[in-house]
């Protein structure tokens, strides 16, 4: 007798067999670090910057995998350690957007990224990023290494307002881009960004190429999960 799936994995491929093979997309959300950029090596300096001015030894680069993509604040909490106060987190915060504004020393496109956008352009998609990077900060690396492509919005952490996991962002982001949630991927490496796609009922996209685990892109139930940027073209193209 055939094992019957449960009613949320049927939903879940419905779900999939909808985007996949009816809609016509008009727009892609990129995350910043991680999915589009290789700024793990520029974050951790500028971390280990700021663990310096506290006496504190530096990190390794990979220590810092796991605690990004959540924000400024939640990274610098996590970089010290010892349950810092609200002072420090704030100092630990600033000095780390100052080292940032410098520039992206190490900071390069993931391969196969530029190629990806070029093809997207082409085709006359909107272009937009979501970051828990502040806005500044975030606006300085896509000015160095990305000013080949136009991106019609930048969306970075701003005071005051959430930050991803957030459905509210990708919201705003839509009313921005003026396109609704049916109508755009939201592509990213982290559970946040699957969490934050999810709660704003797009159609999320995990890559592997990131910071993260594919197991954590499944675990945070991504739509679909590519191993190379152009890959995403074919979900575009079906």
């Amino acid at each position: 007798m055939p094992r019957c799936l449960p009613l949320r994995q049927i939903c879940s491929a419905a779900f999939i067999l909808y985007h996949v093979l009816i809609m016509n997309y008009r727009a892609v959300i990129f995350d910043l670090d991680g999915t589009l950029a290789d700024t793990l090596a520029d974050i951790a300096a500028a971390a280990n910057n700021m663990r310096a001015s506290f006496g504190r030894p530096a990190m390794a680069v990979d220590d810092y995998r796991l605690i990004v993509g959540q924000g400024v604040h939640y990274l610098v909490e996590h970089a010290l350690g010892d349950s810092p106060d609200v002072d420090s987190i704030e100092r630990g915060a600033e000095m780390i957007r100052n080292w940032y504004l410098r520039g992206h020393v190490l900071t390069k496109p993931y391969p196969g990224i530029p190629d990806m956008l070029d093809a997207l352009t082409r085709r006359k998609l909107k272009l937009a990023v979501l970051t828990n990077k502040p806005d500044e900060p975030a606006a300085v690396l896509l000015a160095e290494k990305f000013a080949r492509w136009r991106f019609d919005v930048l969306r970075g952490a701003r005071e005051g307002e959430p930050i991803k996991p957030d459905p509210s962002c990708v919201q705003k982001v839509l009313a921005e881009l003026n396109v609704p949630a049916a109508e755009c991927l939201y592509v990213g490496d982290t559970a946040v960004d699957m969490q934050t796609g999810k709660g704003a009922k797009l159609f999320t996209v995990g890559v592997t190429w990131g910071f993260r685990q594919e197991r954590e892109l499944r675990d945070n139930h991504a739509d679909a999960i590519i191993h190379q940027p152009m890959q995403l073209l074919e979900l575009i193209d079906a």
